[in-house]
């Protein structure tokens, strides 16, 4: 049905546990590189935590970070568009536990906007985005069950491979 019990507080729910355990390390998020705020919390009912679109940040040897850029299906293959989605979510993780100061605070991932950099003639996109949507599960299990749209187009900011966006519910802060 794609409906998840997101108020139930099941002892076995601990997506901080699960990123360490997967190797993933939630370090600070980059600042903005133009005019916006990485995120927008609601104070509603549901509390609602929309992130702004981030890229495929991956951090090097030295210590230093790089983007992947390029264009899927051209540059980069299906395989190597998952990565950079994976990467991308991985960026998102991050902006979700500075905002929010723990994952486990996360109710439910609702929707996910995956962009891909491709040509016209590129059918892939769902395949690519998988690569931050099998995270998101793997990190929140079925909690991470989201709507989603795989969009593909002809350019994103600094050449990047994809850029995703997602809109969580949220614990509410008292």
């Amino acid at each position: 049905t794609g409906r998840v019990d997101s108020m139930s507080s099941g002892t076995d729910y601990n997506p901080e546990q699960n990123a360490k355990e997967l190797g993933i390390t939630l370090s600070d998020p980059p600042q903005p590189v133009a005019t916006y705020v990485p995120g927008v919390l609601t104070t509603g009912s549901p509390a609602l935590l929309f992130l702004s679109g981030q890229g495929p940040r991956k951090q090097l040897k030295d210590g230093t970070y790089t983007f992947v850029t390029g264009t899927v299906g051209a540059d980069l293959s299906v395989e190597q568009g998952y990565e950079a989605a994976r990467l991308t979510a991985i960026c998102l993780l991050q902006q979700l536990k500075k905002h929010l100061g723990n994952l486990n605070r996360v109710r439910r991932v609702v929707k996910v906007l995956g962009l891909v950099r491709s040509h016209s003639d590129f059918e892939q996109h769902p395949q690519v985005i998988n690569g931050a949507s099998d995270l998101f599960v793997a990190i929140f299990g079925e909690r991470g069950r989201h709507a989603r749209s795989a969009v593909g187009v002809g350019s994103l900011p600094r050449g990047i491979a994809v850029e995703i966006e997602i809109i969580v519910e949220v614990e509410p802060f008292n």
